[in-house]
């Protein structure tokens, strides 16, 4: 019997150490998060700041939200990579790689304390979720068709 390793293609070792990498990110955004709640004095539970929190909650709340937005994102992302990377490794990881670096550039964007500067770099995460759903969609069809 077969063990898992020799049923993966080799290059799905490219896929984990980019998951890895976006594990990496978000450990960054956590940081960023718990320096942020420190400096403006948001203390927990509190997901976000008011007003009556700090005069600076609107920047909090961006870095904030941009983590947040990231969280909300992550079990599509990874979905989207384990299973497609079985098929498609390379390409997978390189999209993967793609997304892990739009999405710093977007909260790095976002923490500026203007929600429109996620957009320049960071919206191109969009592109590589998009190109990952393709990716899927082409192994499904071929399993289909298998």
């Amino acid at each position: 019997m077969a063990g898992i390793v020799d049923l993966l293609p080799k290059e799905y070792g490219y896929v984990i150490l980019t998951l890895i990498a976006y594990c990496f990110l978000n450990i960054y955004m956590q940081i960023q998060v718990g320096k942020a709640r420190k400096k403006y004095k948001v203390a927990y539970p509190a997901l976000y700041a008011t007003e009556a929190d700090t005069k600076d909650y609107k920047i909090f709340n961006c870095i904030q939200r941009g983590h947040q937005n990231t969280l909300e994102s992550l079990p599509i992302f990874f979905t989207l990579l384990i299973i497609g990377g079985l098929k498609y490794p390379v390409i997978c990881a390189v999209l993967g790689i793609g997304y892990t670096v739009a999405r710093f550039f977007y909260f790095t964007g976002y923490s500026s304390g203007d929600p429109k500067g996620r957009l320049p770099i960071g919206g191109l995460n969009s592109v590589a979720l998009l190109g990952l759903m393709m990716v899927n969609i082409l192994f499904g069809v071929s399993l289909l068709r298998a």
